[in-house]
């Protein structure tokens, strides 16, 4: 719900944007009209992203469509950078090396679409900071942290599109109003490369934070069959879904029927304790007891004459406690 009204809002005020920056030939408007443009296309790649991560998993992915949403988000930080951070610089060089000729009356109507749309992307941004205030766990979707990033960026590209304008008209310097067209495409840039980064994580196959990564460990460690948990991986698979993956070594003297059990225990009751843990896989491995442990440790004759014949048909020497 939060993407389609940031999308209403969106595609309203670039058109207003649009239409009082050529009138006005002003190029802070006009990036603000390329700003709100990216924006639109932006939100309509999230809402794809919403939609095509539902779908259910099938034999091509077996883990499901995660992480399309970090997919998509890629693709928005992209269109923020190309469509919003670059036209923006353009607008400002331009400025600076034509000579325009400025509307009073076009600036004014700039001015006034410029408060309105303060309104709608500042009303955008408190409903978005209040639906991830409200659902802790909406502050790692890909869609609602890039709905929250560009309304808070054309807040602060609203603001500084106004100042230059504003130090325009009173200095009768096109440079303010250059420089605050810079300042938007700088802003944007900045947007756009932490998107972009955190969806690259996501996307190469983040682990979960630590505090839940130990937790996890910590379960297993403190179970009476368990000797030690030897490795522990996990992958976020999507918003709500984590891949965990564990080497464990039971205490010995446990037969299969036994092991099987605890197996399918520790599945189940990690997955009951976190949801999230949708896929769970356990490498179950027997600890070995002490006279095991002992003859395991000592190399025995064929192994040492292995050795020796290899190192022999290479050319060297065996090390002294071979000769022996």
């Amino acid at each position: 719900m939060t993407v389609f009204v940031a999308l209403a809002a969106n595609l309203v005020i670039a058109a207003a944007k649009a239409v009082a920056g050529l009138f006005a030939g002003s190029p802070a408007l006009l990036s603000e009209a390329a700003h709100s443009v990216a924006d639109c296309l932006n939100e309509v790649f999230l809402l794809i992203a919403v939609r095509r991560s539902k779908l259910p998993a099938d034999e091509r992915h077996p883990f499901g469509y995660g992480k399309e949403r970090y997919f998509w988000a890629l693709l928005a930080a992209v269109g923020i950078f190309v469509m919003g951070g670059c036209f923006s610089f353009y607008q400002g060089v331009q400025a600076i090396r034509t000579d325009r000729q400025e509307s009073l009356n076009g600036y004014l109507a700039g001015l006034a679409v410029l408060g309105v749309a303060l309104l709608a992307d500042g009303a955008s941004l408190v409903r978005a900071l209040y639906q991830a205030r409200r659902h802790r766990e909406g502050a790692s979707d890909p869609a609602l942290r890039t709905v929250i990033a560009e309304d808070a960026t054309a807040v602060a590209g609203v603001l500084l599109a106004a100042a230059g304008i504003g130090l325009h008209l009173a200095t009768g310097q096109v440079v303010w109003e250059a420089g605050a067209s810079m300042g938007i495409g700088l802003l944007l840039v900045c947007v756009a490369y932490r998107l972009a980064w955190e969806a690259r994580d996501r996307l190469i196959g983040e682990a979960v934070d630590t505090r839940l990564r130990d937790r996890i460990g910590d379960f297993l460690a403190s179970q009476d069959e368990v000797d030690q948990v030897a490795a522990l991986l996990t992958m976020k698979l999507g918003l709500d879904s984590v891949l965990v993956a564990a080497r464990v070594d039971l205490a010995p003297g446990l037969d299969s029927e036994e092991v099987e059990l605890v197996c399918v225990r520790l599945k189940r009751r990690i997955s009951d304790q976190w949801p999230q843990a949708e896929y769970v896989f356990l490498d179950i491995t027997e600890a070995p007891g002490p006279e095991e442990d002992r003859r395991s440790s000592a190399p025995t004759a064929s192994v040492l004459g292995g050795r020796l014949s290899r190192l022999l048909r290479r050319g060297r020497r065996p090390p002294g406690p071979w000769i022996r």
